[in-house]
């Protein structure tokens, strides 16, 4: 079977605009699979794919879901459904691309079948509500989401040109050619964070100098998931961990933890790593009215009108610590702890507000009493953002991925 763009939405609500988008991506020449998730009356338009196999596939039978009546349930039997679907048919390389259209049941549907693809395969959903909180039908994939500004119900001066819009991004996606890259070079994770920019931008310059391509990840609580979530999936050589704030986070209450799986896949995937202390001497949250009301007599600096910062206590710092040195004897893989001694962002440094050497004494105490005496430690007495510093650790991470590789070779 060729290869094709899917198609996906329900035919009996959402017909119309399915077929505006197949006819539109059939007469740019590229082939496509239409899937029907409807439940709810007749379809528009005979689907290559039938709702009726779609629940066949999710293990229910769409008579009982009409029967049932139950919304909840048949999203999510539609849902599982294609998935399923979805997942068969690019293991067997029978997917271009996949365009899908929907309120929020069909957006629920249609972006949980896009999240399984791999990155770099278009995806495109038509939806009612992109402009809202998209993360959840998002997540950590390349998902392009296409507000509809107005209900999807028919044609008309406001849907046909943003259907028209979908229709040729995922044609642009399909027909366009990735610029020939240099896919033999090891990818680096890198976290950073503004207040660790120094830091990173240095690293980053020695790492491709000699041959890495190195991808940053904002630590922002997403993007340390990503970073996790690309270190779990193999796509990552070695792991530049400079900035570790989001434990911070986790152990203040802040808004932006990545989760308790933090600082974890690297050494579950045997993937080397040196990891620093970049930016925990703060906890993030909103505007300076949302702090809560025990953190209000807290060291507190407001980043911009929606983000406010708090310096860390000592007791959240040996907490901090005493994680990352748990999270990190767990590795399986080879590991570095490197400690800038004098300060551990842009803001913890002598006249900066979150200046703080007992803190700081916490948390370094605390990794250093706590970290398994087979994983490398230095200390350095110099700040974070310090180019010795940076180059220091991008130099080791080297020189660990070399020793695993000569490792696996042997």
């Amino acid at each position: 079977m060729t290869a094709k763009v899917v198609v996906l939405g329900a035919l009996d609500t959402k017909g119309i605009e399915c077929q505006y988008l197949k006819d539109l991506i059939e007469k740019a020449g590229v082939p496509t699979l239409t899937v029907n998730t409807g439940v709810l009356g007749e379809s528009y338009f005979q689907a290559d794919v039938s709702s009726t196999r779609v629940a066949e596939l999710s293990g229910t039978r769409l008579e009982r879901l009409i029967a049932d009546y139950d919304r909840g349930k048949a999203v999510e039997a539609m849902m599982n459904g294609a998935i399923k679907l979805v997942k068969e048919l690019h293991h067997k390389g029978e997917v271009l691309g996949i365009i899908g259209i929907g309120g929020s049941a069909g957006t629920t549907i249609a972006s949980a079948a896009m999240q399984l693809l791999p990155i770099g395969m278009p995806k495109v959903m038509v939806s009612t509500i992109a402009s809202g909180n998209v993360q959840p039908y998002v997540g950590m994939k390349d998902i392009t989401m296409m507000n509809t500004i107005a209900d999807i119900s028919g044609l008309n001066r406001i849907s046909r040109p943003i259907l028209t819009n979908a229709a040729y991004a995922m044609i642009g996606m399909v027909q366009g050619e990735l610029p020939k890259g240099e896919a033999d070079k090891p990818v680096i994770a890198v976290s950073m964070f503004g207040v660790t920019t120094a830091c990173v931008t240095a690293a980053r310059g020695y790492l491709e100098q000699r041959g890495c391509e190195v991808v940053p990840f904002h630590a922002t609580g997403i993007g340390g998931k990503a970073m996790e979530s690309f270190i779990s999936a193999g796509m990552i050589s070695g792991v530049l961990d400079i900035t570790t704030t989001e434990i911070a986070d986790e152990v203040a209450g802040g808004l932006l933890s990545a989760g308790p799986e933090r600082l974890e896949a690297a050494g579950r995937r045997g993937i080397p790593q040196v990891v620093s202390v970049g930016a925990v001497d703060m906890a993030n949250f909103a505007g300076p009215d949302t702090i809560p009301e025990h953190f209000r007599s807290r060291r507190l600096v407001k980043h911009n009108p929606t983000v406010t910062l708090m310096r860390t206590s000592v007791e959240e710092n040996r907490l901090i610590g005493e994680s990352i040195a748990f999270k990190l004897n767990q590795s399986s893989t080879k590991t570095a702890v490197f400690l800038p001694l004098k300060g551990v962002s842009a803001l913890d440094c002598e006249g900066m507000p979150f200046y703080g050497p007992e803190e700081n004494k916490a948390l370094f105490s605390a990794i250093r009493n706590n970290l398994h005496a087979d994983i490398e430690l230095y200390e350095a007495d110099c700040h974070i953002n310090e180019e010795s510093f940076a180059i220091a650790m991008a130099d080791k991470l080297l020189t660990l991925m070399e020793a695993t590789h000569n490792q696996e070779e042997l």
